[in-house]
């Protein structure tokens, strides 16, 4: 998929928001789309999901398929959990329940399937938004923001999904501020500053990676100073939850 020379702006008399994009997103490989807030990174990934039609230019080759993660799931419609996958999934032409129910069980879902989207907790509602993505596999998955709400076991559950996409041959764009995605080897990062859209090359060559343990119950507060601090996440795991995973198998 390429963004050939794509101007976008909110109003006729409004700042452009994004001036000039040239771009490609290879198939296979993961694209992840930094800079600060406000600087047009949701903007660029609603052009790239066919949300929002450019003012000037045009967006090629988009995949028949795309999935599409907004920030914050629209949970604000009368439906369960499970009859909104339902329908998601009838739009896609899919028949019978098995892919709902596949992804009501990767997701940790099936406890929620019964109820209304409005009363899920934010976490909860965004792998509603995950699963409905992915029903079909993607040719395309753009996820702005895909961690917002998820507690840090459900995270770790990103990086799997996005490597999923790209290993079937397909693209993934994402906007990551969170530095969980950008920290994979083979990621292309772009850098949203002023409008425009460039290659960020400040990539360190000589990262290392240390694993560090913490008190389960001091993890959100050390993950979160970590990247304050500046250092990215690459993953979070239990290794208790993994024994007892192992035990009952």
């Amino acid at each position: 998929m390429r963004f050939d020379q794509v101007w976008f702006r909110y109003g006729r008399r409004a700042g452009w928001t994004l001036r000039a994009v040239d771009a490609v997103v290879p198939p296979g490989r993961t694209v992840v789309v930094l800079g600060r807030n406000g600087a047009g990174k949701s903007t660029l990934l609603q052009l790239a999901a066919g949300v929002l039609t450019p003012v000037r230019g045009t967006v090629r080759d988009r995949p028949p398929v795309v999935g599409w993660v907004p920030e914050r799931f629209p949970a604000d419609q009368p439906f369960t959990a499970g009859q909104y996958l339902q329908r998601m999934a009838a739009l896609r032409g899919l028949r019978g329940p098995a892919e709902v129910e596949r992804w009501l069980d990767r997701l940790k879902l099936t406890e929620h399937c019964g109820t209304r989207l409005a009363d899920l907790s934010k976490g909860t509602a965004q792998k509603v938004g995950l699963a409905q993505a992915l029903l079909v596999r993607p040719g395309l998955l753009v996820l702005d923001e895909p961690w917002e709400g998820l507690d840090s076991v459900a995270r770790t559950l990103i990086p799997e999904l996005v490597a999923d996409v790209t290993a079937a041959g397909g693209a993934v764009l994402v906007s990551d501020h969170r530095g969980e995605i950008a920290g994979l080897p083979d990621a292309i990062r772009w850098q949203v500053t002023d409008g425009a859209v460039r290659p960020d090359d400040d990539a360190a060559p000589d990262h290392v990676v240390v694993e560090v343990a913490v008190r389960r119950s001091e993890a959100d507060q050390t993950v979160t100073r970590l990247r304050a601090d500046g250092h990215r996440v690459l993953g979070i795991r239990d290794p208790h939850a993994d024994d007892t995973a192992g035990r009952a198998r």
